[in-house]
Parts: structure tokens; sequence; C-alpha cells
């Protein structure tokens, strides 16, 4: 995710999630588990020759099932980490709980109570200092991207965006549930807020800018930039600005990796990993490959 100040607090950069587990479930499959899952050892992964990374399953462009595969940056981020090392990479995809807490959980430090996990590593994990002390059953490290919110608007409609109050009387659009959404809810004192539409994804948002049903769209700035190459759109209609929200962090978030507390050793290795690809330019070029600019965390 940066070091993100500890008011508001990091972004969650994904759909929301509903809740679905149910506390009966939760006991009975609890009772029918018995043993612990083995958990991460350098050691034990080098014997076995694979690295197991866990990766968000609605997380475009870092990643996303494509056809039945993941695929975006973090998924081509796991298999160079996985070549550096000398491993094969087995990934992990799985959907967002109820928060961030949860899916440390579920893919670094115990598995999912389904039976799923965890992981070896687990990437998109924001590099947060208070986040981090209050999660110590993870090993935080190693960031390699900084997220930031912009608010992209059509330049034929709205010339210039410099405050909350250039957006009156325009339909904006965000993802629901999202940050950028409650920034647009709120801007401007809450004026606008009837003209705020809310879609399925920041893609659908960014989607309908494009073709003209809103004059400016909330999202993340890598969305932005990965659907800007995927429809072939123009930069030059549409531009990014920095819209100061008190709902979002003013310099963004920076997102690293997680493994499970006590592993610095496959902390370390991996933390080597991502130095080597970024040294000989394989981070960029993994960003590039998605039309996203890489932002030094």
């Amino acid at each position: 995710m940066r070091a993100v100040p500890s008011e508001p607090a990091p972004v969650r950069t994904r759909p929301a999630f509903n809740p679905r587990r149910r506390a009966g479930i939760l006991l009975a499959l609890a009772a029918l588990a018995g043993a612990s899952p083995a958990l991460a050892d350098l050691g034990k992964i080098r014997q076995s020759g694979t690295l197991k990374v866990a990766v968000y399953k609605g997380l475009s462009p870092f990643s996303a099932m494509a056809a039945g595969q993941p695929a975006g940056i973090d998924v081509a981020l796991a298999r160079a980490l996985g070549k550096e090392m000398g491993l094969s990479v087995s990934l992990l995809p799985f959907d967002a709980d109820e928060n961030m807490a949860d899916d440390l959980r579920n893919m670094v430090w115990r598995g999912h109570y389904l039976g799923y996990g965890p992981a070896d590593v687990m990437l998109h994990v924001p590099v947060d200092r208070t986040f981090m002390r209050e999660n110590d059953k993870a090993l935080i490290f190693a960031p390699y991207y900084r997220e930031t919110f912009v608010l992209v608007h059509d330049r034929q409609r709205l010339p210039a965006v410099r405050g909350w109050d250039d957006l009156k009387g325009q339909p904006t659009g965000a993802e629901g549930g999202s940050a950028g959404a409650n920034a647009l809810l709120s801007g401007a004192r809450g004026a606008e807020r009837d003209r705020v539409k809310v879609y399925a994804s920041a893609d659908d948002a960014l989607h309908a800018l494009f073709a003209g049903e809103v004059a400016a769209a909330m999202t993340t700035r890598a969305s932005y930039e990965n659907a800007l190459k995927a429809s072939g759109q123009s930069a030059t209609r549409f531009a990014a600005v920095d819209l100061p929200s008190p709902l979002l962090p003013a310099q963004g978030w920076a997102v690293g990796m997680a493994v499970k507390s006590g592993e610095e050793e496959l902390a370390e290795s991996l933390r080597k990993a991502l130095d080597a690809i970024r040294r000989n330019g394989e981070l960029e070029r993994i960003f590039a490959q998605y039309g996203v600019s890489m932002q030094a965390p």
C-alpha cells in the first residue's frame, strides 16, 4: 500500500466484499479441521521447488480472473519473483474478506477455515506502520508500488478541475463502496451527491466516462491508466488530477508483501528478488505491459 499516515486508515483498493460467513458453519468446520495447515519455511519451499503466492481475484489491473486464469501486474510479479528465486510459482487467487486483517489471517498466518491457504507470501498488502502494528502475526515488507486515487475528467465537458466546486452540475462515477465513491459523495460538502453514479467496478465507472455517461470518475491511477490502454482512448481527451479529500490518504499508500511473522529468511529472499527485478528493469516492464506508470513507493 507508501508509508501511509495513520489518519485516514489504509484504503482497500478492491471491490467491497459482502459478508457471507456464518458462525455456525465456522464452528462446525473448525471442529472438523483438526490440525493447522503447514506454514511457510524457506527450506521447505526450496525443497518443494514451489513458491505459493496469494493474489486477489478482483483487483484489476493487479490481479483478476481472465478467461478462468489469474492475470495482472501482481500475477506477473509473482512469476518474476519465483524465477529470480529459482522456484516455480503456484498462485492462490482469493476473494477479499470483510477486512484486510481477515485476508492476512486467511492467506498468510493461519489459513482459511474452509481449508484454503495459507500461501508462502501474499502480494498487495499495505505497508503502513499502524496497520503493521495491529497485524503483528504477519511480517509486512518490500513495498513495490504507491497507489493513489485520482479524479479522471473528460476535457470536452470539464476543461479543468481545480476543486470540488468545478464538478457542480456534472454527473460523476466511482466504484461502489470504494474510498473514491465516498470522496465524491462527500465532496463540495455533499452538494453533488445526487449526481454521483455508483458502478460495480472501477472499470465500469471508467467505461461510463469514456462512453460519455459521466463527466468524471474517481478511481485509482492504476485503474485509469490500465483502462485507457485497454480501451485505446486518447490521453489528450482525458486528464487525471489529484483532488484532496479527508477521506483519501494525502500521499497515497504503498503496497508490498506479507509472510508469516518469524519468516525473516523468506522475507529477505523475496526482498532480494524484488531488488533484482527492479534493478534489471523487469518490474517497470511488468507495469508498462498493463499501461501503468511505475509509481515509486
